[in-house]
């Protein structure tokens, strides 16, 4: 309240029923009731939210528990009209403990250019302190309330009965005396300024703003003065906090890091209006895990807290018991605890510090609350949604002034604006977390590269503002000792992109199993993402996120050394020969997936040296604001140009530019280093095309297992060889290639120039051909087949533990 508002402040004088007692012309203004239209009559005519209550002590202790109830309500005007007010409530005394209520009703539906809201406006500066009194025709004073002792230091016993020039004589009190003669006589409100100190003290002048308003009865006429002073420099100060916190919007909330946003409200409330500010959040809420904490479900536990800001005035932050992301220690006894079970802001005007109070259940906090004068202490809990994300305490130990309401008020305000943008951050932060474990569950946890590769893989998720992206990569073991390997990027960050790559990385798998060459799985992993893209649009021409997603999709052959590779979209692998050569291959880039444009993929056929490096990489790890490419590429090739260093060791190095950085895009490297089989572990034959083969067939199969020493797999091995030649004589023409492999399995092979795939016959069906493919299936591990140059190839594989006889 300020002396330019309180003409227009409406006055309506209640018993402890609820009854109207009195009113004002300016109630009559605003609510277009006359004082003989309300007198006598319960307030819940123009005041709605009063319902059923019994009392005035009952209505009063409805609106305190109202959790957040800051004064705003509506009253009905006489014209059926709802009007939003600013409610606020002061208890009377008068003599022999009689009890009134005085309402002041403000009206809030006035247009304002402040940046707070007119309710909170108005509910902090009418929760500043002001002192009432109640005269009647005669001046005698019949009710007061206890703020008024601190206006002008005269008791309630000594002011209740007596006019003003008895209670305190003086020039002023004659000149009020007078106003408020001529308020009684119009009927009307006069309102003037005036500085006073204390009777008994001398020290600094205070200013004060005072109305004075004819209260009406029943039949229109004067019944007495109702006198209302309200200290302007606290009103000036809570309006100059008002305008700080008008500007709060835009300096919380700058991140979506919740540790940071906590750091930002603790920064802007010191020295707002607190020399000390602790900001410390329920530990779920930084790191996005575990289920929210319920505000009323806390139980005999209280929540773990963890500090997330502190700032002080005083250099150095003596105050804090606890930094910045420590678990904070809250006494079962404290204010603190009762927050958090209740929900509910603690004011402590005088922090207790006497010996055995709460403060002694942590002797730490108990010492520096003693060492640095904290003597006055809010703490306001941070919710949103009834989600409890924390609290906020606010000390003074340098400022003398006790806080009081409007402070608490003020404070609750700035605590719920940095909710809003805590929740934000707190529902992003979980959101990136179900991200990053979805996407770490999708990715492979444990590279195998059999006789083929060795390999080993890092990935980096996006700083905390920009997310988790889609980046996979896998290592697909293929037959004959081959492997697949794969690197992939889908555009975007979250939970789409996550669940976006696993579908890809699941698509990859599927058409790698097919053993198809690398163009061709690009080609049908394009169709693949373009049909995903139509089924998840809502109509037919929309574009969806699966769009853009890049792949480069590797094969290398360890009985040959020869590696084909090709790219839809994606930067070409890092080549590092055993010597420490580096090159990346001219390999044609591709269009990325889903995109449509139709184009084909083009493969690149490569001979590597055993012991060359492969380095498939997403571009996290090569771009940077500010660099080009080629200089990310060359850097990356200067790190992996170490053949002496270990895969975790080249890793590392090529990590080190953008670890602990503020990434834009995820960062992943799949580092492999290629093996070779010797010729000692291959055997393969060329043989004509006709009946006598499967014979010969045979018999060159069991002699190169006794020179292996697998003479145990020579008769489940010779049934296999006989049923996949058998099958390439029957649908083949021209010279058939059998070879055996041995590495971790034995894998048979049967090359021949038919394009067909072969089936298992059906047990039903009377048809020997394919039947022999079902003993195949039986025989061996597992079998298939895929396409070669000319034909195919029907493999085979058989268990090394089985050479020994069991």
């Amino acid at each position: 309240m300020h002396a330019s508002d309180i003409s227009d402040t409406a006055f309506v004088l209640l018993d402890e029923q609820g009854t109207v007692v009195a009113s004002t012309e300016a109630a009559e203004h605003l609510v277009g009731y006359s004082a003989d239209e309300v007198v006598g009559r319960s307030a819940a005519l123009v005041l709605p939210s009063f319902g059923a209550a019994s009392t005035m002590s009952a209505f009063v202790e409805q609106c305190r528990a109202r959790n957040g109830w800051s004064g705003a309500t509506a009253v009905r005007h006489r014209d059926g009209r709802v009007l939003d007010v600013c409610l606020r409530i002061s208890p009377l005394q008068g003599q022999d403990g009689a009890a009134r209520w005085l309402v002041t009703v403000t009206d809030l539906g006035v247009p304002s250019g402040d940046a707070v809201s007119a309710s909170v406006q108005g509910s902090i500066l009418d929760r500043a302190p002001i002192g009432v009194v109640i005269r009647d025709l005669e001046l005698r004073c019949t009710w007061v309330n206890d703020a008024m002792e601190s206006r002008d230091g005269i008791s309630r016993d000594r002011r209740l009965g007596v006019g003003i020039t008895d209670a305190w004589p003086s020039v002023e009190t004659e000149a009020t005396e007078a106003v408020m003669r001529r308020v009684l006589r119009s009927g009307s409100t006069k309102v003037h300024e005036y500085r006073t100190w204390l009777p008994t003290s001398r020290g600094e002048e205070r200013p004060y703003a005072v109305s004075f308003s004819c209260l009406l009865g029943a039949d229109g006429r004067a019944l007495g003065v109702c006198t209302i002073s309200v200290d302007v420099a606290e009103s000036r100060r809570a309006r100059e906090r008002l305008a700080v916190l008008g500007h709060a919007g835009t300096r919380l909330g700058s991140s979506l890091d919740v540790m940071q946003t906590g750091q930002e409200l603790a920064d802007l409330a010191v020295p707002l209006f607190a020399d000390f500010v602790a900001v410390d959040l329920e530990q779920s809420v930084p790191f996005g895990e575990g289920p929210p904490v319920r505000i009323g479900s806390i139980g005999q536990r209280l929540p773990v807290l963890r500090r997330a800001g502190v700032a002080s005035i005083h250099q150095g932050i003596p105050e804090a018991v606890w930094e910045r992301g420590e678990t904070v220690l809250v006494p079962p006894a404290s204010p603190i605890a009762e927050v958090l079970r209740t929900g509910r802001s603690s004011l402590e005007s005088k922090v207790d510090t006497s010996p055995g109070s709460w403060i002694d259940q942590s002797p730490a906090l108990a010492q520096r609350i003693r060492e640095t004068g904290m003597h006055s202490v809010m703490i306001v809990p941070i919710r949103a949604r009834r989600v409890l994300l924390g609290t906020a305490v606010f000390i003074r130990n340098e400022n003398p002034a006790p806080f009081q309401e409007a402070d608490l008020l003020l404070a609750e305000e700035l605590v719920s604006r940095a909710a809003v943008s805590l929740d934000k951050a707190r529902q992003y932060s979980r959101e990136q977390t179900a991200a990053l474990a979805l996407q770490r569950n999708l990715l492979p946890h444990r590279l195998r590269g059999g006789a083929a590769v060795e390999a080993v893989s890092r990935y980096l998720p996006a700083d905390i503002d920009r997310g988790v992206g889609g980046d996979w990569f896998d290592v697909i073991p293929l037959s004959g000792a081959r492997v697949a390997l794969v690197v992939g990027d889908v555009v975007g960050h979250g939970l789409d992109a996550a669940a976006t790559m696993g579908r890809l990385r699941t698509a990859v798998r599927t058409l790698a199993d097919m053993e198809l060459p690398p163009d061709e799985l690009l080609a049908r992993l394009d169709d693949t993402v373009q049909r995903l893209a139509e089924a998840d649009a809502d109509a037919p021409d929309e574009c969806t996120a699966v769009e853009g997603a890049t792949c480069l999709y590797a094969v290398y052959d360890p009985a040959t050394r020869k590696c084909t590779m090709a790219a839809a979209g994606h930067p070409p692998p890092a080549i590092v020969d055993p010597q420490g050569q580096v090159t990346f291959p001219d390999l044609p880039t591709g269009a990325p997936l889903g995109i449509g444009l139709g184009v084909p993929f083009e493969a690149v056929e490569l001979e590597l040296t055993e012991g060359s490096l492969i380095a498939l990489y997403t571009d996290g790890l090569i771009e940077a604001r500010g660099q080009d490419i080629d200089e990310g590429m060359h850097r990356l090739g200067t790190a992996l140009a170490q053949p002496d260093l270990s895969l975790e060791e080249l890793c590392t190095r090529a990590l080190e530019p953008v670890q602990g950085q503020a990434a834009c895009d995820d960062t992943s490297l799949l580092l492999v280093r290629t093996r070779a089989l010797s010729p000692a572990q291959v055997a393969s034959w060329t043989l004509p095309g006709d009946g006598t083969v499967v014979h010969r067939a045979q018999n060159l199969a069991a002699d190169q297992l006794t020179s292996w020493g697998l003479e145990g797999l020579a008769g489940s091995v010779k049934l296999i060889v006989s049923e996949l030649v058998a099958d390439a004589v029957r649908h083949s023409t021209g010279p058939i290639r059998l070879r055996l492999i041995q590495h971790q399995v034995l894998t048979v092979e049967v090359s021949d120039a038919d394009f067909s795939t072969p089936r298992v016959c059906d047990a039903r069906i009377v048809d020997e051909h394919g039947c022999g493919l079902a003993k195949v299936a039986q025989l061996s591990r597992r079998w298939g087949t895929r396409p070669a140059r000319g034909g195919r190839v029907v493999w085979a594989e058989a268990d090394l533990a089985r050479a020994s006889g069991r």
